[in-house]
């Protein structure tokens, strides 16, 4: 055996987090501006890290309560005198899985916090120089969280693999059901991060924007706006650190969920028939590679460039060589001849043209979101036309963009289904999402940018820099609103794909080999799974605006009784509008989070797995359009309100900021943002944490209500 190979994933996860930390080191070393914008950067800074620490209070009581019912699950050894492969250790993965994708996050919001005001700085110079600094940024968290799930991932397999050395016949598929214990941790956090972090960011976001844009007439992210520190702490922990998380879960649970389904196959190779289950860590490390030699590529000349063709030959760039590196790799580890998983047989050729698949898919779903929600484009054009007359036609016109905007996407996914498991059965569905996620690090140094951009956008305004420093933020700010609505439309993607890796391995481990929707309880199963994501929408969009009213009535309570605000003769008290973002996240995270966490169970022990899995199939299909819809028609208003503060062409007249054409689009964008920010991105993690918690329960459910 060439057992040298399992060690190449964690090594290449070590690698890219050095790559981190020296990326780090640069943005450190970079000027940070006049002590003006140092202490507003620092309350930014201390803003995020105290609802970090507020939001790792809660959810460690989580974490020990959750891993004590793992542990215990792991001491049932046989049920009905049958074997659970099952292990206390599972408890101890889980935590891992918390911490890494907590970390993930940390890392993250530490070197947002960082950039902002460097990005702001360097803006005084050059758009060139503004977007190495802020993408730079970017790229040392997208190195993080792909360097730390690798290794962890990696890591965790070999020592499971030797802990159980003596279980024989048993060793790797008992290491991989603990295993599994790390994907739940990750998912979990990454969930709780993503809602605390979109209901804290948008309640402030709200409130700058009604009170301070509206009501006022003075910027967002004016100094006078009692509710700015908050919302630029809020692009730190939801759109930095909830990401963060996000895109970890994300990146853990596709690449597990293809080893599951590996270790199903029986193959002699030279890896002691381990090939299918090493080949997504290594095809992933190998992504963090040539995503490195990726940001290398993003780079412009002048404040005159197009600064999302320099993202996307970087993204191009490593999305082709990491495909073009898969073939070797699948030839030379997989063996030759027919390969079999179930009902189906392929060969090693079938799984790497699986691999083309998913990266096609991909990039179909990133070209389709730039459409649809970057500004210049048709669709943002038309609410920027709606908007002329008046709120509810915008209001109209986005939420027509969000259900379009689902059409495309929907018959990729379909496609990309079908062809992958035409390629390489269910296996090949897996590893297309694999192939998919491999360039996460690039994904999300794009996705992250952005928030950098806008922060420093916040800061230039705070500071009352120079019209050209905003200018050239919010140059990198448009940009990244469409980098990130492409983001969201990736994860959701490969939430599809992964999600039906998963569903397949949970229909093996529960003992059953077909879902029959004639059966009453399972259609009411599938029912109630459709269902399930309109509710935990509906919590998060209902959080936001309870919290965004109490934010509101805060703003206007400090306009009215703090005199001389907008005269700068008084400073808000910022500190209040903080600390209703960080109370509200942390009361109304709960709800949705339990929705996610325990339906699974009182479904699967209550009805068994047939049913059970008819509530995954609902919760996938409903989901996934939700997540397309909402992310998408957020996105679309957000850009149609910026096209306001560039100039645009309405009826032959041009038409600005201020004028009552913006207030609608302001309006809309206010609409949009707990879509695209809060209920939308949590889509994809609802539905692989629902169906992962599927997967840890199924040997428990074997044979209930057969």
């Amino acid at each position: 055996m060439n057992s040298y190979v399992i060690y190449l994933a964690p090594a290449l996860g070590i690698f890219g987090l050095l790559v981190m930390w020296y990326k780090s080191a640069w943005v450190s070393k970079q000027d940070a501006g006049d002590d003006n914008m140092k202490e507003l950067a620092g309350h930014i800074a201390d803003g995020a890290m105290a609802f970090l620490k507020a939001e790792w209070k809660v959810l460690s009581i989580f974490v020990v309560i959750t891993a004590a019912l793992l542990a215990y699950s792991g001491t049932i050894h046989e049920i009905d005198g049958r074997q659970i492969h099952s292990h206390w250790l599972i408890a101890f993965a889980f935590i891992i899985g918390a911490v890494f994708s907590a970390t993930a996050g940390f890392i993250g919001m530490k070197v947002a916090t960082k950039a902002n005001v460097r990005t702001t700085q360097a803006a005084r110079t050059s758009l060139k120089q503004a977007l190495k600094v802020s993408f730079t940024g970017g790229t040392v968290m997208g190195l993080g969280v792909a360097g730390l799930a690798v290794l962890g991932l990696g890591g965790l397999f070999i020592a499971f693999l030797a802990i159980f050395a003596d279980l024989g016949a048993n060793q790797v598929r008992t290491a991989i059901e603990v295993l599994t214990g790390f994907s739940l941790g990750a998912e979990s956090i990454a969930l709780f991060s993503r809602v605390g972090g979109g209901i804290y960011t948008k309640a402030a976001d709200v409130g700058a924007d009604l009170v301070g844009k509206v009501e006022a007439g003075i910027p967002e992210d004016d100094v006078r706006n009692p509710a700015t520190i908050a919302d630029n702490v809020g692009d730190n922990v939801g759109d930095v650190a909830g990401m963060g998380a996000d895109l970890f879960g994300s990146y853990v649970a596709t690449i597990l969920a293809t080893m599951v389904l590996g270790q199903e196959i029986k193959v002699k190779d030279s890896f002691g028939g381990m090939s299918p289950i090493l080949l997504p860590m290594v095809i992933c490390g190998l992504g963090i590679v040539f995503s490195i030699i990726g940001t290398m590529l993003v780079r412009i000349k002048d404040d005159k460039s197009n600064v999302q063709n320099a993202l996307n030959v970087g993204n191009w760039t490593s999305m082709l060589l990491t495909v073009i590196a898969s073939l070797p790799v699948v030839l030379w580890m997989l063996p030759d001849g027919p390969i079999s998983l179930r009902s189906t047989t392929f060969t090693k050729l079938g799984v790497f043209a699986a691999i083309v698949v998913g990266t096609i898919v991909g990039a179909i779903m990133s070209f389709v979101t730039e459409y649809y929600t970057a500004m210049g484009k048709k669709p943002v054009n038309s609410i920027v036309q709606q908007s002329s007359t008046g709120h509810a036609t915008n209001i109209i016109g986005g939420l027509a963009v969000g259900m379009k905007s689902t059409v495309i996407p929907i018959l990729t996914l379909a496609g990309g289904i079908i062809a992958s498991y035409y390629f390489a059965g269910l296996y090949g569905v897996a590893i297309a999402a694999a192939g998919m996620m491999a360039t996460t690090a690039m994904q999300l140094a794009i996705d992250a940018f952005g928030p950098i951009a806008d922060n420093a956008g916040g800061i230039a305004e705070m500071s009352q820099l120079p019209p050209e420093v905003r200018e050239r933020t919010d140059n990198l700010d448009a940009v990244g609103n469409t980098t990130a609505a492409t983001g969201k439309g990736f994860a959701i993607a490969s939430a599809a794909l992964t999600a039906l890796a998963l569903f397949a391995a949970f229909v093996g481990m529960a003992g059953i080999d077909r879902i029959d929707i004639y059966k009453a309880n399972v259609l009411a199963g599938l029912f109630v799974g459709g269902m399930i994501p309109f509710i935990f929408s509906a919590l998060c969009i209902q959080a936001v605006g309870k919290a965004a009213m109490d934010m509101v009535q805060e703003v206007r309570r400090q306009f009215r009784e703090i005199p001389g605000i907008m005269e700068y003769k008084a400073q808000p008290e910022y500190e209040k509008c903080v600390a209703i973002s960080t109370k509200a996240s942390l009361r109304e995270m709960m709800m949705p989070g339990a929705i996610a966490l325990i339906t699974p169970v009182v479904v699967g022990f209550t009805f068994g797995p047939e049913v059970l899995g008819g509530l995954l199939a609902g919760v996938t299909v409903s989901g996934v359009l939700m997540g397309i819809f909402q992310s998408n028609a957020g996105g679309a208003w957000d850009n149609a309100k910026k096209s306001f503060e560039k100039g645009v062409l309405i009826n032959g007249e041009m038409v600005y900021k201020g004028s009552e054409p913006h207030k609608a689009s302001v309006t809309g964008d206010t609409v949009g943002d707990p879509f695209k920010d809060t209920s939308g991105p949590s889509m994809n993690i609802l539905i692989k944490l629902m169906s992962i918690v599927s997967l840890v329960i199924a040997p428990y459910i074997y044979g209930i209500g057969q």
